[in-house]
């Protein structure tokens, strides 16, 4: 499978966790210690739906985008 552009919504809980959460694929939901870790937490969550999608043969939805060849990234950066 080729890369696709999934958006992911990000929350800082209380606790000090963050939450990932997707519009664009349902069923998507990811929490970690950091906001790398949660985005690569959302990674393989995401994988493994467009897996299950695959495995019985429904489309991924109209939300989710291929990569193309110039995009825009917003990238989160300790300091």
């Amino acid at each position: 499978m080729s890369e696709v552009l999934i958006s992911l919504q990000i929350e800082s809980l209380p606790e000090g966790y963050f939450l990932a959460t997707s519009e664009a694929l349902p069923g998507l939901v990811a929490q970690g210690r950091t906001v790398e870790e949660t985005v690569e937490i959302a990674r393989d969550v995401a994988r493994k739906l467009m897996d299950s999608y695959a495995e019985h043969g429904d489309p991924l939805p109209d939300t989710i985008r291929p990569v193309s060849a110039r995009m825009e990234l917003l990238a989160a950066v300790g300091c």
